[in-house]
């Protein structure tokens, strides 16, 4: 357990280091500002340094920036300067609705630049220390299961990663002798709940950090109730889906959402719809589509057209690959930035869909995962939204079953907070261009 505990600590302490820099950056954009700082200004700078701390504390957590291993450089910046754009912005509305306009806005934004710079100097610093270290990652489990992630968890852990694998029909004491040498232990999701336990009981007796790929099983039970049959401990598992005031709420903020997102991007709108009759004069500009929803109910979904007309005429159903010759060129554009998925806020409107859920599907494709996947069926217990948990943690070409265990933890531990955070998270996957990409087809 040091282990796990030293890895609490430093990034408690990123975390400290991290605010400290932010509170420097406004000192320095002072001194940068004037010549001799007036006390009505400095007096404005303290009422306001809880909540630019807070901001910032509320922004370290939503984008990690506490975690450096694991991570490329372009991850790193790329979400500190997201993160401290959005603190800039929520700053200067707090300065305004507290009435604390003796803070200038040149302060404000003269400090966004240094502590980008203090920010990105102090990451870059702890990656070069970090990335020097070598990690043991151990996989314990099937010979195809290993294949498919060994790639993933090279670049999960670190360039300098060392993967070794022991199946999980190997003796118990080889396993262990194994779990020893090693720093992370990660075990796939085919081995029995027997195994899996006294795997992770030796691991955390021997304070290695354990990685489980769930199976439906495990997410069955995760968000269990603890309660008791007499004196008996027992765990209650509660059906899938939404409470009946986790809908109501849900739907509330859906419509204001949209209307909102409606109002502000119609516009933006009107350039796109310009845009594509320039490009395509005989081209419709919107797409509808038939998907399901929730409980599996029909409904047509709205979205900006990407490929050329009558795509799937001579193909039928197929998904887009990462050349594919039907997306036309302001297509791969619209895309790739996820602007073709603006007009669902038509659908949040309307009900069909929610602004966060699992994506939703065609009925051809449901029907195979199903067969495939047993616990597919369980998606559609919500509605689909237009970002979702397996978007900012998966890719377009993240597999069926990984995005399942994604949209169904989702499901098990929904709440209005992580539905906050997951839209906030989906901005650093719009500019993130491999989350896009197609399957790699030859066409």
């Amino acid at each position: 357990m040091g282990e796990i505990n030293s890895t609490r600590t430093q990034k408690f302490l990123i975390i400290l280091i991290d605010l400290f820099l932010i509170f420097l950056a406004y000192v320095l954009s002072f001194h940068f500002r004037f010549e001799k700082i007036d006390q009505l200004n400095w007096d404005a700078f303290i009422a306001l340094t809880p909540w630019i701390l807070l901001i910032s504390l509320f922004f370290i957590l939503m984008y990690e920036l506490y975690s450096i291993d694991r991570k490329s450089k372009w991850d790193i910046i790329r979400n500190l300067f997201v993160a401290t754009t959005l603190m800039l912005f929520l700053t200067m509305a707090a300065s305004f609705l507290l009435r604390e306009f003796a803070l200038p806005r040149s302060v404000i934004f003269i400090a966004y630049i240094i502590g980008n710079i203090l920010l990105v100097f102090w990451k870059l610093l702890i990656y070069s220390f970090v990335s020097k270290k070598g990690n043991l990652v151990l996989f314990i489990g099937e010979d195809d299961e290993y294949l498919k992630i060994a790639d993933q968890m090279d670049f999960q852990f670190g360039k300098r990663a060392t993967i070794n694998h022991v199946n999980m029909n190997d003796s118990l004491e080889q396993i262990f002798k194994n779990i020893c040498k090693v720093d992370y232990v990660v075990i796939g999701a085919k081995i029995s709940n027997e195994l899996k336990s006294q795997i992770i009981y030796e691991a955390i007796k021997n304070g290695k950090i354990v990685y489980v790929i769930p199976d439906f099983y495990d997410l069955l039970l995760s968000q269990s109730i603890i309660t008791t049959i007499d004196d008996t401990m027992v765990m209650g598992v509660n059906p899938f889906g939404l409470t009946v005031s986790q809908k109501l709420i849900k739907r509330a903020y859906d419509i204001i959402v949209s209307l909102l997102a409606l109002i502000i991007l119609s516009p933006f709108f009107v350039v796109i719809m310009v845009i594509m009759k320039i490009k395509e004069p005989k081209g419709r500009i919107f797409y509808k589509q038939e998907r399901l929803g929730q409980n599996n109910k029909e409904f047509m979904i709205y979205k900006f057209r990407s490929m050329v007309e009558g795509a799937e005429i001579l193909t039928g159903p197929v998904l887009a690959g990462q050349n594919d010759p039907r997306i036309t060129k302001f297509g791969h554009f619209i895309r790739k930035t996820r602007i073709d998925e603006l007009p669902q806020f038509l659908n949040v409107l309307k009900g069909d869909m929610s602004v966060v859920g699992p994506r939703p599907e065609r009925e051809f494709f449901i029907k195979q995962f199903e067969q495939e996947h047993s616990s597919y069926t369980y998606r559609s217990t919500v509605k689909p939204g237009i970002t979702g948990y397996a978007q900012i943690m998966g890719k377009y070409t993240t597999s069926v079953e990984d995005k399942l265990r994604f949209d169904l933890f989702y499901i098990r531990n929904y709440s209005f907070v992580l539905d906050i955070i997951i839209q906030f998270r989906t901005v650093i996957v719009l500019m993130d261009k491999t989350k896009s990409e197609g399957r790699k087809e030859k066409y």
